[in-house]
């Protein structure tokens, strides 16, 4: 049986038990050079560590299996196995051990990967000075020692929790007998007894309270037959001298809630005056928790509130039973808000801003910024809704709610977003565009923002982009064999233009971004023109479009075309001059790459063609569309073998209806957050402008004809791709559904 005595007194349950004396820290160190262990044991002689090594990843893999080590030091280039890619294997099968790189390589996109994966707690440039290695270790292991802290405390903390709520349950249920009493002794009726109990379960209040309120009975009629029922003594309770002892047993919230207060303490007995002693559970329940006989005293009910108030106070203690029992019964506090919706009125400007510097509304901006900065959220949108305002991020592409706030901070905080943002807080009425860029310990991040007004207030989505993001390479892409071969040709073709066609946040910058650097030399001049940038390029000049100040794309690219560019990236075609002045310069020896928002490779040569370009333009520059979309990717850590629905596969059309299909998904583990999906993958359909095609383009031809040519050219689309992908077990049928739809009509 649980002793929750503790809870009261104060007094830890049990005595302390004597400190073991401390194991020493082990170490190990991997690297495929044996004098480098051997000088790194040395520089640890003197330190009372227990160091183990291993020449290659996969031994020490080996010894982490069988051993534990709170420290892992490994060098980055290794055969068969990186050292990024061991500390990252490390910190998913042993996160608790701190994980340091040692490099003697500038190999910057592998070193700023694994720091960002979480897998490497700090690198070091070989060769290591002594004292430097010495204190990053000690450092390292002070880290490991408080973060064991801390989860030892979160431990004791949940069990301690669970034991106050299963106190709180107990304690604070009322089970009194009074109704049943009165009704026995003739004193209310059937009907009113069962009002009484019906009133007592729905507020919550004790029982003599509303019975009271009813005045069906008078308070010296209940104490008559309390006394006569339970043979208890009434005593004068404002001549009563309380004893201090007997009050630290009991917490102020609960003498208030059960109206009973301790009065002395004498042999394990202790006396507690009651207005209603009809509730044995309770007073069951204080015996079990208190492990003393109790021994109850009637009193008048505006005695003993008197007397709780002289003893207690009226404010009660900072550790009171209330404020630790609604830690853990309230699910959330946000669930019980209700807010009622007024006309907005207009709120004087130095009021607005008076509260966006309050605490509250820089905290929750903060806070939320912060939040999809570590759940790596592409978005952040904050809606308001009649009684709330929810918080939602995109998370590999399917919004998540994950913040719930009341309404009642919403100007507060839409105000503060929009300072940070210079934009013009009293304008309430008219969408506004802005950016904040937030740094954080390990990233900078850049926040593209947009307000809506609507019924419910203004709603905010803010796009995330990691200034720190590295530069994918192609092979990194997901491109099929046959799609990598045909991406080659097109970005080794030193002038035309290549598109990247989908909807927003498939990922068509970070395409485009991987093929102009995949042939960068110091020798071509590039230039990039984004709103806003994504990434950083040190090899390209980068133009930063400011519509605001009239530097819009088609200025801005006319300005490029005479700073003799190379190659050009152009964030996105949005209208006819943008579109005509990048064709212009692919038909002038120019490289181009940009976007475009259409749903397949084929459907953009209608929109080109819609954008007022004529046919044999297009005909002339464009090299290739490659129009893509981005699915969650299965979890490696659980993904298993299932069989799909039927009738999801006939409706995503004949490719789906294969008998050979290989279908897969994730069963859910922790990695991945029960989810079954942990990352993206891409969808490519790539259309190549070959000769065929531009004698088409030139002669007008139908979108139907251009893809029945494609067809035959063998192009693989984007459905075909997806197959692909499935039966290879990187993404579900489910996802490809989501995010293609039905391929077939009814």
């Amino acid at each position: 049986m649980t002793d929750y005595s503790s809870l009261f007194t104060g007094k830890a349950k049990g005595a302390a038990k004597a400190l073991d004396k401390p194991e020493p820290y082990r170490l190990l160190l991997v690297d495929d050079e044996p004098n480098i262990l051997s000088s790194l044991k040395r520089m640890f002689r003197k330190e009372n560590y227990k160091i183990s090594t291993a020449g290659s990843g996969q031994e020490a893999l080996d010894l982490l299996s069988r051993e534990k080590f709170q420290l892992i030091i490994s060098d980055q280039m290794m055969p068969n196995m990186s050292g990024a890619e061991l500390l990252q294997q490390v910190r998913e099968c042993y996160p608790d051990t701190i994980r340091i790189m040692l490099t003697g390589h500038a190999d910057v996109s592998a070193v700023m990967g694994a720091i960002k994966g979480g897998a490497v707690y700090r690198f070091i440039i070989k060769p290591a000075q002594e004292d430097d290695l010495r204190l990053s270790v000690a450092l390292a292991l002070e880290q490991y020692d408080i973060v064991q802290k801390n989860k030892e405390l979160l431990a004791e903390n949940t069990k301690q929790s669970k034991e106050i709520k299963a106190l709180s349950q107990m304690a604070m249920a009322s089970k009194s007998q009074l109704p049943f009493l009165l009704n026995k002794h003739g004193f209310i009726s059937d009907r009113q007894m069962q009002e009484l109990y019906h009133l007592q379960s729905t507020k919550k209040s004790p029982m003599i309270n509303i019975l009271l309120k009813r005045d069906w009975v008078s308070e010296k009629q209940i104490k008559k037959l309390l006394c006569q029922e339970f043979l208890l003594e009434e005593i004068a309770l404002h001549e009563f001298q309380v004893s201090p002892s007997a009050t630290k047993l009991i917490p102020h919230i609960f003498c208030v809630k059960q109206q009973v207060l301790p009065l002395q303490l004498k042999n394990k007995q202790l006396l507690l005056a009651m207005v209603d002693p009809s509730d044995q559970e309770m007073l069951k329940n204080l015996r079990f928790i208190t492990g003393l006989q109790i021994e109850p005293v009637l009193v008048d009910l505006s005695a003993l509130e008197s007397k709780i108030a002289a003893v207690y106070g009226t404010g009660g203690s900072g550790d009171s039973f209330q404020d630790i029992a609604a830690l853990v019964e309230t699910s959330d506090p946000l669930d019980a808000i209700e807010i009622i919706i007024e006309e907005e009125d207009d709120i004087p400007l130095n009021e607005l801003l008076m509260a966006t510097q309050e605490p509250p509304a820089i905290r929750l901006v903060n806070a939320i910024i912060l939040e999809g900065i570590r759940h790596e959220a592409s978005d952040i949108h904050i809606q308001p809704h009649a009684k709330n305002v929810v918080v939602r991020y995109r998370i590999d592409g399917v919004l998540e709610d994950k913040i719930q706030i009341p309404l009642e901070l919403h100007k507060q905080l839409v105000s503060r977003i929009k300072i940070m943002a210079e934009l013009d807080i009293t304008e309430r009425r008219h969408p506004q565009d802005g950016r904040i860029t937030v740094k954080s310990p390990l990233k900078i991040v850049d926040l593209r923002l947009s307000t809506l007004p609507t019924i419910n207030g203004e709603k905010i989505v803010m796009r995330l982009l990691d200034r720190n993001a590295a530069i994918h390479t192609i092979d990194a892409l997901g491109f099929s064999d046959i799609n990598r071969q045909r991406i080659m040709n097109m970005v080794d073709t030193p002038q035309g233009i290549i598109l990247a066609t989908g909807p927003t946040g498939s990922g068509k910058t970070t395409t485009l971004y991987s093929l102009l650097q995949h042939n960068v030399s110091s020798q071509k001049n590039y230039v990039t023109i984004e709103d806003p940038v994504e990434y950083y390029l040190s090899t390209a000049t980068q133009v930063h479009i400011l519509e605001k100040i009239g530097l819009d794309f088609p200025t801005v690219l006319r300005s490029v075309l005479r700073q003799d560019p190379d190659v050009i990236l152009l964030g996105e075609i949005r209208d006819p001059e943008t579109a005509k002045v990048s064709f212009n310069a692919a038909l002038t020896g120019h490289q181009v790459f940009s976007t475009l928002h259409t749903n397949s490779a084929i459907e953009t040569i209608a929109r080109l063609i819609d954008l007022g370009l004529r046919p044999y333009v297009i005909a002339s520059a464009l090299l290739g569309v490659i129009a893509q979309r981005l699915v969650r990717k299965i979890c490696p850590h659980c993904k298993q073998a299932v069989q799909e629905n039927p009738s999801i596969l006939r409706r995503l059309g004949p490719f789906f209806s294969e008998p050979t299909l290989q279908t897969f998904a994730g069963k859910g583990c922790i990695r991945c957050n029960q989810t079954g999906y942990k990352g993206r993958y891409p969808l490519h359909e790539i259309l190549i402008i070959n000769d065929r095609m531009r004698h088409l383009l030139s002669q007008n031809k139908s979108i139907i004809e251009i893809g029945r040519a494609a067809t035959e050219d063998k192009t693989v689309f984007l459905i075909e791709d997806a197959r692909n992908k499935v039966n290879d077990g990187y993404t579900t049928v489910s996802e490809v559904f989501r995010v293609l739809g039905p391929q077939v009509t009814v």
